[in-house]
């Protein structure tokens, strides 16, 4: 007890001795780092669910894209609506399902025109030789054509008014399928403007477009005012944004795919509905620009070729491409097309990048064009010369 007792004593004088203890306020919880990981949590939750729309947004983390950004976050699951449903079987089932087998496979040649076709002479100096392989179809949206050659003559299909920039074209081109699939030996289909000049002679023509199992539609990213800056998020949820793509209606397509276009009608009725000229104010979209090439990038990315094998020259960057006239139509300028083996897409972004593509055919580096564009019809006369000369040395 004596023991207890001094023991107490010592540490009453120790604590005399001691300075007195600070008071020491409650711990203070580190919330400012609770509500800055929350902030983050409900921006990227925002970001996936909605994810920016303009370029602009892009840049907040990094200089890359908008797919740069979102391609570390997870795939978003949604349920599809029962016409996406339904598109899809039916778009997966045409192309599972094997083509016709023909004995006497043709190509299909489609016309897209106002009236007559200002190189029926050139055109049929191209097919002469070669009947049976081939197939002509006509769409002349105001004068009834007056022919030169006779393998156009009866050859129009019903045809109905083709405004430029709108749907109707995309309209046109598929009125032009939906007659030329009514012959099943009709195996692949060429969609030609009036302006069009065969570059190779038939033979060349047939082999690299039969002898391949892709379909030859332009389709390539452009980030700028007149790419992904024509979207129009009414096209939502069927089409996103990060699918949208441009290119040159001037295609070339086999059979299945053909099929599909006709039997599509929920992303045709997006692209008529919501990408138009005037669309959202002042956003000028066109339907025959972005619907093909979106449409196949979605369904079937790898049975198109990106690229269009109809050349045409957008160097003068207008709003057109350059008219080629007496004056310039040469050997040399033949040549100079035809040996072209990359495919140039320029996006129309203020910087302008150019993207450079291998034409690829059959896993070989092959010339990328076929015909060309736009030629006035004052040079038929030396077209044909020149035709005649050049495809005997091919």
């Amino acid at each position: 007890m004596k023991l207890s007792k001094e023991w107490r004593i010592g540490m009453k004088d120790m604590q005399q001795i001691l300075p007195p203890p600070r008071n020491r306020g409650q711990l203070k919880k580190p919330t400012w780092i609770i509500v800055l990981l929350l902030l983050v949590c409900v921006f990227l939750v925002l970001s996936y669910i909605h994810p920016p729309q303009t370029s602009g947004s892009c840049y907040i983390f990094s200089a890359s894209s908008c797919e740069t950004f979102s391609s570390w976050l997870p795939p978003s699951f949604r349920v599809l609506s029962d016409d996406e449903i339904a598109s899809s079987v039916v778009i997966k089932n045409i192309l599972n399902t094997p083509p016709i087998e023909s004995k006497n496979p043709k190509i299909a040649f489609m016309f897209l025109s106002v009236g007559s076709l200002p190189f029926e002479k050139l055109w049929g100096k191209f097919f002469q030789g070669h009947e049976g392989r081939f197939s002509i179809y006509i769409h002349a949206s105001r004068d009834k054509p007056v022919h030169t050659s006779p393998y156009f003559v009866n050859r129009e299909i019903r045809s109905d008014k083709v405004e430029w920039g709108t749907v109707s074209m995309v309209d046109a081109e598929k009125r032009l399928l939906a007659n030329a699939l009514k012959d099943p030996d009709n195996q692949h289909f060429v969609l030609l403007s009036d302006s069009c000049v065969p570059l190779r002679d038939f033979d060349y023509v047939y082999n690299y477009l039969m002898h391949t199992n892709i379909s030859f539609i332009d389709s390539f990213t452009d980030p700028g005012p007149h790419g992904s800056g024509r979207y129009s998020q009414h096209m939502l949820p069927e089409v996103e944004k990060k699918f949208f793509r441009k290119g040159a209606q001037w295609f070339t397509m086999k059979r299945q795919h053909a099929v599909v276009v006709l039997a599509d009608n929920l992303y045709y009725t997006k692209f008529r509905d919501y990408c138009k000229p005037g669309m959202d104010g002042s956003i000028n979209c066109y339907a025959d620009e972005h619907y093909l090439p979106t449409f196949f990038h979605m369904h079937d990315p790898n049975g198109i070729a990106n690229w269009s094998v109809t050349h045409v020259d957008w160097s003068e960057r207008k709003w057109h491409p350059k008219s080629y006239e007496t004056k310039d139509v040469s050997e040399q300028l033949l040549k100079n097309i035809t040996s072209i083996t990359e495919s140039v897409h320029v996006t129309s972004e203020e910087r302008r990048e150019t993207m450079i593509m291998p034409c690829m055919w059959n896993g070989m580096n092959r010339p990328c064009y076929l015909f060309a564009r736009k030629f006035l019809p004052e040079i038929q006369d030396s077209m044909i010369e020149l035709f005649s000369n050049y495809t005997t040395k091919q």
